[in-house]
Parts: C-alpha cells; structure tokens; sequence
C-alpha cells in the first residue's frame, strides 16, 4: 500500500506516494517523463518485491501538481526533486529517471546529496544535446501534446515500438495532456536543448542506462556517443524491441534491471 503526503515547494506543495517500506535496502525515487506522471510508473512498482520502498510524484506543471506556478526549467524540477527527498527519503536511495526526469535526476545526482547510492536512467535524455536536437525539431515536438489527437499519433508513430495496451494508451494520453501550457512548452523549447556535461561530470555514483533498442527519440547509439563520455562509469544495457516509453512497453525488463541494479550495490 501506498501512503501520500503533501510536500512543500517554492510556490505550494507536490503530493508524493510513497510506498513498501518493509525491506532493507535503499528507497526507489522515480522521477517521471515530459507528458507523464507518477502513474507511469505503475507497472514497473507492480512487478518489485513485496516491500520495495518506492516514492514518486507528479512532477510541477504535470497532474496533480499542474497548478504550481513556474518556472518550470532543470534547476527548479531538480529544486523539487530535492525536496521531495528530503521530506520523504531519510536513508539511503536510488535514483530512477526516464527521459526528461532522467535528465533531472542527473542534475540532483551531480549535486551529491547525502543517501545516494545510484541512479538508474530509463531511455534518458543525455546531458549534450545531440545535432538532432534542431529549432524544427523543437517547434515540431511543442506541438506533440497540443490535442488528444497529437498525442495519439506521438504515442503511436514515436514513441513507442510495441502497441500499448488500450488501457495504457488511454491513461498515457491523459498524461499528456494533464499540464499547463508553459510547462509542456518549457522541455523543447529550451530543456532538452541544454548542455549539462559540466555538471554530470560530478556523478560519482554507479549509473546505469537502458535504451530502447528501437528507440527513435534517445537511440541506443545517441545515448552512446552524448552520454557515456561524461558519465565514463555508466553501465549501458539494450532492452530488445522496446521504444522510448521503457516504462510502458517493457515494465518487467525496468523492474529486472532494478532488481539487479540494487542486488549489486549490495
């Protein structure tokens, strides 16, 4: 069972879930994508052991914290992140952030606050934007999430690789569109275009990395050539068959990983 709890932020207060709790170990802090939310993390949290500790939220501009006002760039979404940790993560813990949270979770983690003990990126955006990343591209991917419509066409000719079952798909367009207008602008107009290789210099923690070997947002080889420079001790592990939404397409390859991942810190 999950318990929630509000959590102060500059500007009002995120509702975090926390749940698990009856093992050793450290705490699971998900950190979600641009267009989803703690639900996204439904299936992977499923398939843990009984006990996992686990916390994740609706990040600012996003579900339930759609109405907390901005700005909603890396600094403040990591700000909260950090927040939430604070308020809710007294021990140790592991970082896990997929895609726009994975790019938020290697700012916290370059922070080097006190319990971390390593942080898993699920298809991340890397920290050197790759020359994909133009202005077309970023005009084009503001309008992903403009209409029930968009969404389902992003989802479907995308992000994905492998049909969403129609429940999934469902709640994944509602994701979508559950934020305000200046926080789904914020990601392409100016998050996913920026260079944080100064900062994620300073991780010094283990990190792995899983790729959707069908990804066509964060390929494997994108991931290979802006990532794992600047993070020289980061693990990459393919996931067959998958696409950009790991969390959605493939829980049980997450939730193995995880399962490893926190098997080797002990």
């Amino acid at each position: 069972m999950e318990s929630t709890r509000p959590v102060t932020v500059p500007g009002g207060s995120l509702e975090v879930r926390s749940g698990g709790g009856d093992r050793t170990g450290p705490t699971l802090v998900f950190v979600h994508y641009w267009g989803g939310s703690a639900g996204t993390w439904d299936e992977v949290i499923g398939r843990l052991p009984p006990g996992q500790p686990t916390v994740r939220f609706d990040q600012r501009g996003w579900g339930a914290a759609r109405e907390l006002p901005g700005p909603y760039h890396l600094d403040r979404l990591a700000d909260d992140l950090a927040c939430v940790l604070d308020a809710c993560v007294p021990g140790l813990f592991v970082l896990v952030g997929h895609s726009m949270g994975g790019k938020v979770s290697q700012l916290l983690a370059a922070r080097g606050p006190a319990g971390l003990r390593g942080v898993v990126l699920v298809a991340p955006a890397p920290p050197e934007p790759p020359a994909t990343v133009t202005e077309e591209y970023r005009r084009v991917l503001s309008h992903a999430y403009d209409s029930p419509e968009s969404v389902r066409h992003a989802l479907d000719r995308v992000l994905t690789a492998t049909p969403l079952p129609e429940t999934v798909l469902a709640t994944a367009v509602r994701d979508s569109l559950a934020a305000g207008g200046e926080a789904r602008r914020e990601w392409p107009s100016h998050g996913i275009a920026r260079d944080i290789t100064g900062a994620v210099r300073d991780i010094a923690v283990p990190v792995t990395v899983l790729a959707g070997a069908r990804d066509v947002v964060e390929p494997p080889d994108v991931l290979r050539a802006h990532l794992l420079p600047y993070i020289p001790h980061a693990a990459l592990t393919t996931v067959p068959a998958a696409g950009h939404l790991l969390p959605l397409e493939a829980p049980g390859a997450v939730a193995t990983a995880l399962g490893e991942f926190l098997a080797r810190l002990r």
